[in-house]
């Protein structure tokens, strides 16, 4: 059994490899990772047939080398901090097309992308069906529209 390991150390380092990945799905630091790209430098290794100890030493050296220039750029493109609006909120600085028109002092009904809102103007001015508005802010379901 030994005498097939060390004559497939491949294999050894392939596990290593699938082992190291799923760990990494289930921490999400991208510190596992860079052990698995480790392991997969060391099945070049393995291939060549290096001894042990070089695909060892191959393992730690592209562990390290990973672990400090690969994976801070995998955080900062994969965890930025930007803030990002979804759902109604990214409807704000949206165009919309008026289809009931807004009175001065009531609501009336604009569309974006085939989704209804029921909207009143900034301002209390009177806006035209069909006219184009942008949507300024949103407070629950009826947006503030003023028109472009």
């Amino acid at each position: 059994m030994l005498t097939y390991v060390y004559t497939n150390l491949w294999l050894l380092w392939l596990i290593i490899s699938f082992v190291c990945l799923i760990v990494e799905l289930s921490s999400g630091d991208f510190y596992f990772v860079c052990f698995a790209l480790g392991a997969l430098v060391s099945i070049i290794f393995a291939a060549f047939d290096a001894p042990f100890i070089a695909q060892l030493l191959a393992w730690v050296i592209a562990s390290v080398f990973c672990l400090v220039f690969v994976r801070p750029s995998l955080v900062r493109r994969l965890h930025n901090k930007k803030e990002r609006k979804s759902n109604a909120d990214a409807l704000i600085g949206r165009q919309a097309k008026v289809i009931e028109a807004i009175p001065a002092d009531g609501y009336g009904y604009v569309q974006i992308d085939g989704d209804q809102w029921r909207a009143v103007s900034i301002g209390n001015i009177e806006i035209p069906l069909n006219a184009t508005v942008t949507v300024m802010e949103r407070n629950s379901i009826i947006l503030t529209v003023t028109p472009l």
